[in-house]
């Protein structure tokens, strides 16, 4: 398969690179927004991330196969023409549920079968079934489906689990191969993603990387981190996976991070991220600095008329002062919260082009090493 992504400079294990799909070419590394179920929770429109420097859009399988559905959406034209977005949607599998949902799941070959989170019904979604949803979407990007293990899971429950999401690898590429060479697909142009696991089992990890690397896929991710392990051993299996992952394709962490694991995954040679924490956060009113977080419900910032972040591009610094923000999440505006969540995008998003521009002129490590330690503080 020719590749759809061109490595354009390395800075020690740090990547630059473009992702080209059918909706768009992106720079990388980069931040996709997480708006699950076609919208970032807040108040935030496609409108407001094309703003805001969001490059890609993520949404989920799960979430829209349950609430709506996926064939409403296909006879929308997919989810581009139903969440007016035109640049790239990538679409988590379901894979993650298999893990959240753990008390409403059962596991066998065939794949999972769920009680739904919202009325209880029940649910089977296996490789097929999730790229049919997926193609249904018309994503530009869709994720394998696998089992996503807890972090400190026993080995001898990760190697069988992770054989099976190796075997439904290899499921999810014959069905998409099927469903893209169908008259009726909304996007022949899909591109698949595997997904490397293995918790915290170097070894495991390795070999999976070496096996799903064979079936020559347009990106890879390494899921199952950010579960319940630390930070050092997060950033141990990164050290001893990513390197087994083809030089030649994106590689994609799931689920990270803060803005300190976006810095120190970069520089173990990671791509693209997704993380529901900025929304998430900014919804609470903790919101995202160069100097660390800060919680703008605190009483220090009542009377504080300068912006969020001196120097912030983002909708709320340009032109709203902290105390005027704060008395609005006080009152219980939803204008407080859409808001945060619009600086915290924002701050993600303009994170990225930093990071691409140092290393771009070859300066990551200086970069990373004089903003991390600022990243971890908070007031």
């Amino acid at each position: 398969m020719s590749s759809n992504f061109k490595l354009i400079k390395k800075d020690g294990n740090a990547r630059r690179g473009e992702l080209i799909t059918v909706h768009g070419t992106v720079q990388t590394p980069l931040f996709m927004n997480v708006g699950t179920v076609a919208a970032i929770k807040g108040g935030v429109s496609s409108e407001d991330l094309e703003n805001i420097g969001c490059q890609v859009e993520l949404s989920n399988t799960y979430h829209l196969h349950v609430r709506t559905g996926d064939e409403l959406i296909k006879r929308f034209g997919g989810l581009h023409r139903f969440m007016d977005w035109n640049r790239p949607i990538l679409t988590d599998s379901g894979g993650f549920q298999v893990f959240s949902l753990a008390s409403m799941r059962k596991i066998k070959e065939e794949g999972v079968t769920f009680r739904s989170h919202i009325d209880g019904h029940k649910i089977f979604m296996g490789p097929e079934e999730s790229m049919r949803i997926q193609s249904n979407l018309g994503s530009t990007i869709a994720m394998a489906f696998d089992e996503c293990p807890p972090a400190k899971a026993e080995r001898e429950y990760v190697l069988p689990s992770v054989q099976r999401t190796e075997r439904w690898l290899e499921r999810c590429k014959a069905e998409m191969d099927r469903l893209n060479s169908l008259e009726d697909t909304i996007n022949k142009s899909q591109l698949l993603f595997g997904i490397n696991q293995g918790a915290v089992y170097n070894d495991i990890r390795i070999e999976n990387a070496k096996r799903i690397s064979e079936l020559d896929l347009p990106g890879y991710a390494i899921g199952g981190l950010a579960v319940g392990e630390t930070h050092e051993e997060m950033y141990d299996v990164l050290d001893n996976t990513a390197p087994h992952l083809p030089e030649d394709k994106p590689r994609y962490l799931m689920g990270v991070g803060t803005p300190a694991n976006i810095l120190e995954a970069v520089d173990r040679g990671i791509d693209m991220f997704d993380c529901v924490y900025p929304s998430r956060n900014g919804r609470h009113g903790h919101l995202y600095t160069h100097h660390g977080k800060i919680n703008i419900n605190n009483a220090k910032y009542a009377e504080d008329d300068r912006p969020i972040e001196e120097g912030c591009g983002c909708p709320a610094c340009r032109r709203y002062s902290r105390a005027y923000i704060r008395h609005l999440h006080k009152a219980g505006e939803m204008l407080g919260l859409r808001l945060c969540v619009l600086h915290n995008l924002y701050f993600y998003n303009h994170l990225m082009e930093e990071i691409r521009d140092a290393i771009d002129e070859g300066r990551y490590k200086e970069f990373k090493n004089s903003l991390i330690g600022d990243l971890n503080g908070s007031d």
